[in-house]
């Protein structure tokens, strides 16, 4: 969608912000009569956050439709994102092109408007071939009234750079894994080069020189090669500074392996590779914007395939870092993955802080819905500062424990440690093996995103019915907060 900011409203559709049940918002020519009219009308609207009421305009009046969103008093950032979203999948196949939207109060409020109409805008569309005419988008460019146009769009450049990068996440996650599989995957990581990254792909033999046989396991039963993606910018002033790592786990597709998922439900581990697409979305946003730090994505890519070559319950594997796992469970196939290229990040590239984002544990949607990311991590500061980001954009996350306690559960009797601890405390458990491979108390945090990487029914205007895109706002906020010079 095209978001421009302008000095006065000339749109098909006009949409006027009100603040509770304040209408000063709303003006006094004939276009606002009609809508004023239309409001006092509407009995229950009382301007609170996501309410609409809509007129259709009267004659000699350009706009044809008017709308009055409500804001609420005081409005948050969200708040503003959520009207846009609200007006835009309100009008988005309504045959309408454009709409403008008054009563912005600040430059700041101008551009979380376009954030939320960019990221409500957003569709999946590449496979459909019979389409209804009526069911097509039509809306195309949101106008966003306000006197001091540039600096709304310096306001608003950051922004859409992480809407885009949230736009390449939902594509990622929403792909069938006959098309994205880890090897075309890694080709598409490639191409990113054109944005200023660098990109470096390391292929099985490569990963298997290097003792992976960790993430190497977990893709020894699938007919495509496992790919080590790592996507660099290094935008700081000085490039010698060691960067931040953001890891993330790509299981294109996750049938379980010889420990098999049941069948319903098992077409949604396409998008088992959240934590990558979180990865990859941020390393855009990052490059999209000039980011003025340097920061490297590592993303492992594999399929979980239950063929004649899987590895079983039973199998020790050995990790690059040379620490042994037995396997118990070959469903809990991602921690495998993320061992490999923690070590490989820490290794190669001695990073001031790791965070990894994975759709680890069914264990983490039980304890926390589809509202939270699940946060464990060995530095409080770090903690802090990924809180503070998700908050700041809309992406939470809320802190769970790591302890010696639950860490014991991962013992193993013939190996360094096991895969899996039992179904008390999952999601925990996982977290603790990962912990396992970070050395030298490295500031390290691990995001379980199981449950925000892709929600159940409607999950709001600001999202697609599936794939959230969850994870690149919040890396591009907390880089931004915390690394940039």
């Amino acid at each position: 969608m095209q978001i421009d900011f302008k000095p006065q409203f000339d749109a098909q559709a006009v949409a006027f912000l009100v603040h509770d049940a304040d209408l000063s918002t709303i003006g006094d020519d004939a276009a606002s009569e009609a809508l004023r009219r239309a409001v006092e009308a509407a009995p229950r609207f009382a301007g609170k956050p996501g309410q609409i009421v809509e007129a259709m305009g009267p004659q000699g009046v350009n706009a044809k439709r008017l709308l009055a969103v409500g804001v609420g008093p005081g409005p948050s950032v969200r708040d503003f994102e959520k009207a846009a979203a609200g007006l835009v999948k309100r009008l988005l196949t309504t045959g309408v092109e454009s709409l403008d939207i008054v009563g912005a109060p600040s430059t700041e409020a101008c551009a979380r408007l376009g954030l939320g109409a960019q990221l409500a805008a957003y569709r999946f569309d590449g496979y459909r071939t019979k389409l209804k005419d009526d069911k097509k988008p039509t809306l195309t460019t949101l106008g966003v009234v306000i006197d001091d146009v540039e600096a709304a769009e310096t306001e608003f450049a950051p922004l859409k750079a992480a809407a885009d990068g949230t736009a390449v996440a939902r594509d990622l996650v929403t792909e069938p894994p006959n098309v994205l599989h880890p090897e075309s995957y890694a080709e598409r990581i490639e191409a990113l080069s054109d944005l200023g990254l660098e990109i470096k792909v390391l292929d099985e033999p490569a990963m298997a020189e290097l003792g992976m046989g960790s993430l190497l396991g977990v893709g020894q039963g699938s007919i495509r090669g496992s790919r080590l993606c790592v996507i660099s910018w290094m935008g700081a002033g000085d490039k010698d500074t060691a960067p931040v790592a953001l890891v993330g786990k790509g299981v294109t597709f996750d049938t379980g392996g010889i420990s098999l998922k049941p069948g319903a439900g098992m077409e949604d581990m396409k998008g088992d590779m959240g934590g990558s697409a979180a990865v990859v979305g941020a390393m855009v946003a990052l490059a999209k914007r000039k980011a003025k730090a340097n920061v490297v994505g590592l993303v492992g890519l594999v399929e979980n395939m239950p063929d004649g070559n899987a590895i079983r319950p039973g199998d020790i594997l050995t990790s690059a870092s040379g620490q042994t796992i037995e396997i118990h469970n070959t469903d809990a196939e991602g921690r495998l993955v993320l061992a490999d290229v923690l070590w490989y990040a820490q290794e190669n590239y001695k990073p001031r802080a790791i965070v990894d984002l994975a759709t680890l544990t069914g264990a983490i949607v039980i304890s926390l819905g589809h509202e939270y990311a699940g946060l464990f991590s060995n530095n409080d500061d770090l903690a802090g500062q990924l809180s503070a980001a998700g908050d700041a954009e809309g992406e939470p996350v809320w802190r769970m424990p790591l302890g010696g306690a639950y860490d014991k559960l991962i013992d193993s009797p013939v190996a360094d440690m096991k895969n899996v601890g039992g179904r008390a405390g999952g999601s925990i458990t996982a977290a603790q093996f990962l912990q396992r491979f970070i050395e030298n108390d490295t500031p390290w945090a691990h995001l379980d995103i199981a449950g925000t990487a892709w929600r159940p029914g409607d999950a709001g205007a600001l999202e697609p019915t599936w794939a959230s895109g969850y994870g690149p706002r919040l890396l591009d906020r907390w880089i931004k907060d915390n690394y940039e010079d």
